[in-house]
């Protein structure tokens, strides 16, 4: 299993940046997916979470809701997470994550796959 996030950068407050993680030695469309992030000093919390499916249940964190949005394409075994209106406590190091299964769970120890990361840096 491996995952590749792409996609971070710096970008002004109301600003949008796409992410994406492009997942290899799985299949996508079974598996849950989620991303989280760790801010510096902070502990890593959940942010979105997809689950597994032709299409997919979402979740999202009180943070991300109504601003951010989890999608995936099987076919390239990639998951996206759209984040629009960002706002500077949303830096953060973001990450992919799986584990087996397919429903969606937001406790961070029950992850067993973790891409590297990508920095998301939100300032003026």
């Amino acid at each position: 299993v491996q995952l590749v996030e792409s996609g971070g950068g710096s970008v002004q407050p109301g600003g949008s940046l796409r992410l994406s993680c492009a997942a290899s030695g799985f299949p996508v469309e079974g598996a849950l997916m989620t991303w989280f992030r760790q801010a510096p000093g902070k502990d890593r919390e959940f942010v979105a979470a997809i689950s597994g499916g032709m299409v997919g249940s979402t979740f999202y964190a009180d943070s991300a809701k109504g601003r951010f949005t989890i999608s995936k394409d099987n076919a390239k075994s990639t998951v996206y997470l759209q984040m629009n209106s960002l706002k500077p406590e949303d830096t953060a190091v973001y990450y992919c994550a799986t584990r087996p299964g397919a429903l969606i769970g937001t406790t961070i120890g029950s992850y067993e796959f973790w891409g590297q990361g990508t920095q998301v840096t939100v300032s003026s």
